[in-house]
């Protein structure tokens, strides 16, 4: 699941499609290059290779690692695991208590690469260093050490699912088996609120609490 303001942002400061063509492509050049491997993809597939992670990295992915694509195995899971850092950022922030609702994109990928699941034996006995909900160090090197054996995926599980659920970190944008997302999206609705996150689509809705996610 991605967020799909960008068109919408552009459009607001512009007075014609051709101004906007413009002044996309201008923002286009500023982007970082995408490594060679991630250029022939669609945008969706290859945007997390293009830009340096935020202070900290991510789960599998250090201040210094090359990028990572993370999936879920349902919308809900991405809805749960998205909908996390959204609230994170609310909750973080001062004097800010709602964000109000944001369209996202959910799509589908294929992946055909070797992959490593570290919720089975031998890796299950680590299983709180994968499943910590903020110390990335133990996850961070593991992916080092997967991408030096030349390993394309990690499976593990969601962490901030609240039922049992599983996610990919893809670590090349060579795993993807075709170079576009799968034909069907789905637009949902995310609101956010310091007791959670909810998303909605037509008659569909998704609610997190928050209550889960707290850490002491």
């Amino acid at each position: 699941m991605v967020e799909a303001q960008h068109v919408a942002s552009t459009m607001k400061i512009v007075d014609s499609p051709a101004e906007q063509d413009v002044l996309e492509a201008l923002l286009d050049g500023a982007k970082p290059a995408l490594p060679p491997e991630a250029e022939p993809l669609d945008y969706l597939l290859a945007t997390p290779f293009r830009y340096p992670p935020l202070p900290g990295g991510s789960r599998f992915r250090s201040g210094i690692d090359p990028g990572v694509f993370y999936g879920a195995d349902t919308v809900a899971t991405a809805g749960a695991e998205l909908g996390y850092w959204r609230w994170r950022f609310l909750h973080d922030a001062v004097d800010l208590e709602r964000l109000e609702p944001v369209p996202h994109t959910a799509f589908g990928a294929e992946v055909a690469t070797t992959t490593v699941d570290v919720r089975c034996a031998p890796f299950d006995r680590d299983a709180e260093a994968w499943t910590h909900p903020t110390d990335y160090r133990h996850t961070q090197a593991f992916a080092r050490v997967a991408r030096s054996a030349r390993v394309g995926g990690i499976l593990y599980r969601s962490v901030r699912s609240a039922v049992p659920a599983w996610c990919l970190a893809l670590l090349t944008p060579a795993g993807f088996a075709h170079r576009k997302p799968l034909a069907a999206t789905q637009t949902w609705w995310l609101a956010v609120s310091v007791d959670g996150v909810q998303w909605r689509r037509d008659a569909e809705s998704m609610t997190f609490a928050a209550d889960a996610w707290r850490t002491p």
